[in-house]
């Protein structure tokens, strides 16, 4: 190509390109009963395995993120998004344990730090200022999208092909990602050579507004991943302690509760825009907060309440999601994006690798066979949500930003 695209066509290209990225997103909560099963795991390593795809995130995302401020962002997205499919292939190939899977899907972790973000940044870096905002609300709720195919495809598929085979095809899908950004997506302009020294680390550090919304995503990615990791094994657990066809197929009930994330996503930013960001978000984060406690000691009802309530809940904890990091991007001076992103990225999925152990930490603590295992397990994230709430209570106590874009 040799120029770029209309605003809504790379809005378009790059929700595609995450969405076929992330196909491979659920397949370690998809399948963590049989990964469990197959290698005897406990709970508490089960909680590693889905967290440690979250470690390599955090561990690459300060130096790959803060890299955008000096270089286009798209070259970080193709290079991740190979390691992805290599990752994915690896795993397919060569994992047959606790410590194989670690490895593997702890490097699909650092692909993941080398797409999202950097995708977010080149897709902002090319849109007019006038639509970043609601750019970046749609590609965050791609996100959910990605997520919510990822748990239907392998939901439908894990009873017809062996565990290799389902990462294999997710293999091949993040390789088309990338060459469906290499192909139609041109590259930007040369940057201007920014300095991202120690100073200007220390001038996103001393930003308090900044913290705040790392504070905030962490709590929500805590609640978020948490949630997801397990949500497939709990579904499992009350199927097998009272059958019943709501909780038969538990693939695509996560599946519902993950695409639930679009909607709930795009409607909080608009939330925040009309009623004030802070306000929004002090409001909702709470909701979730009390949803993940009625979840908790609602493991004995039925599926026709259990199943309705889990998707509130799923729709809730998403409708701070784009609201925290549209919030980030406009109440940063571009100057600073990359690397305020680098750390909003590397503080909040500290949170999404926290959130699944913990969860499995309480089950092993209280019975994972038992009731209560999982209240205490879901009682791990209303903890996580409320950190987020009181971080963006910080905000009023910033002060305010000295260049919106």
């Amino acid at each position: 190509m040799t120029g770029q695209p209309s605003s809504a066509v790379l809005v378009l290209t790059f929700c595609i390109a995450e969405a076929l990225l992330m196909a491979g997103f659920a397949l370690v909560p998809s399948l963590l009963p049989q990964l469990s099963q197959r290698w005897s795991l406990s709970a508490t390593a089960g909680g590693w395995l889905g967290g440690i795809f979250f470690l390599g995130y955090i561990l690459a995302v300060p130096v790959l993120v803060s890299l955008t401020d000096r270089i286009d962002a798209r070259r970080i997205y193709l290079a991740g998004a190979t390691v992805s499919a290599l990752a994915l292939a690896g795993f397919a190939s060569f994992a047959d344990g606790l410590a194989s899977g670690l490895c593997w899907w702890w490097l699909a972790g650092l692909g993941l730090a080398g797409t999202y973000m950097p995708g977010l940044k080149a897709l902002t870096d090319r849109l007019p200022v006038a639509v970043q905002a609601r750019g970046t609300a749609f590609y965050t709720a791609t996100f959910g999208v990605g997520a919510g195919l990822s748990y239907l495809w392998i939901g439908l598929l894990q009873e017809r092909l062996p565990w290799p085979g389902l990462f294999a095809i997710a293999a091949v899908c993040a390789a088309l990602s990338m060459l469906l950004v290499w192909c139609g997506i041109a590259p930007g302009k040369p940057l201007a050579a920014m300095p991202v020294g120690h100073s200007h680390w220390r001038s996103v550090l001393g930003d308090r507004r900044i913290l705040a919304f790392c504070g905030g995503y962490f709590g929500h990615n805590w609640e978020l991943f948490g949630f997801r990791a397990w949500l497939v094994a709990y579904l499992t657990w009350t199927h097998a302690r009272t059958p019943d066809s709501w909780t038969a197929m538990p693939g695509l009930i996560a599946a519902l509760a993950t695409f639930l994330a679009v909607p709930a996503s795009i409607l909080g930013n608009e939330g925040a825009q009309h009623w004030g960001r802070g306000r929004w978000l002090q409001a909702v984060m709470p909701l979730s907060g009390v949803l993940a406690v009625v979840v908790g000691f609602s493991g004995s009802q039925s599926g026709r309440v259990l199943v309705p309530l889990l998707l509130v809940y799923a729709a809730s904890m998403n409708l701070d999601s784009a609201a925290l990091t549209a919030g980030l991007l406009t109440e940063t001076s571009p100057e600073k994006r990359g690397t305020a992103l680098a750390l909003y990225s590397s503080i909040g999925f500290a949170g999404a690798c926290i959130g699944p152990i913990a969860f499995g930490v309480a089950l092993d603590a209280f019975g994972r066979s038992l009731q209560a295992g999982w209240t205490a397990a879901f009682l791990t994230l209303a903890c996580g949500v409320g950190f987020g709430r009181w971080a963006i209570g910080r905000i009023g106590a910033a002060p305010p930003p000295t260049h919106v874009s």
